[in-house]
């Protein structure tokens, strides 16, 4: 049975005198095409918000309840903030240091300042902030459950895009992950611009 994420995470920070708490999660780090996705999410003191009983680990969602839940989160007009970083940035950085790149963007570009984050096991040294990384924090904790939703769709938005600039290798459909056809396109056409050259699967068909 899928955990169901609560605001005890929030609550608690809040009830330590934090006012502003945002959760951040990203997507992207096990693919071996496209950027790695953060975002940073800041929900509303009330819990009340009926549609937040739909919100789980992005994982746990079919694609269609994600695209809903993000119209939601748009409607609402709830803060959030996105970082972007490149295939090439992950093959230079590293895919650790690219992730928390990304996230360190998410929060910069977040319209509220934060006053503490919650993260998914992460944590990001850099920025001088309160923070504490929740170990499966994507399926406990409502706001970093939330900022998985954002940054899944943002990216899959992103990789159907990537789909009709390189098409022959179902972007579309795998978003850049490791799927057995994505294997097999790659095996057949090579790598693309936005293939990550760094990681095993391309290393191996670029000796």
């Amino acid at each position: 049975m899928d955990r169901l994420p609560t605001f005890d995470g929030e609550d608690e920070i809040r009830s330590l005198g934090y006012g502003v708490v945002a959760g951040i999660d990203e997507v992207g780090r096990g693919a071996l095409a496209g950027p790695v996705v953060a975002a940073a999410v800041v929900l509303p003191r009330e819990t009340d918000i009926p549609w937040l009983s739909l919100v789980r680990d992005s994982k746990q969602l079919s694609a269609q309840q994600r695209e809903r839940i993000f119209e939601l989160v748009l409607g609402a007009r709830i803060a959030f903030g996105l970082g972007a970083v490149s295939h090439a940035l992950v093959d230079a950085l590293g895919i650790v240091r690219a992730t928390q790149l990304a996230m360190n963007l998410a929060v910069d570009n977040l319209k509220v300042k934060p006053d503490y984050l919650l993260l998914d096991a992460m944590l990001l040294p850099e920025l001088r902030l309160p923070q504490k990384g929740i170990i499966r924090g994507d399926q406990t904790c409502v706001s970093i459950a939330c900022a998985s939703i954002v940054a899944k769709v943002s990216r899959d938005r992103h990789m159907q895009y990537m789909d009709t600039l390189y098409p022959g290798y179902l972007l579309a459909e795998n978003k850049g992950y490791g799927t057995p056809e994505h294997l097999e396109r790659l095996q057949g056409l090579g790598p693309c611009a936005i293939h990550r050259r760094s990681f095993g699967p391309l290393r191996e068909r670029l000796i």
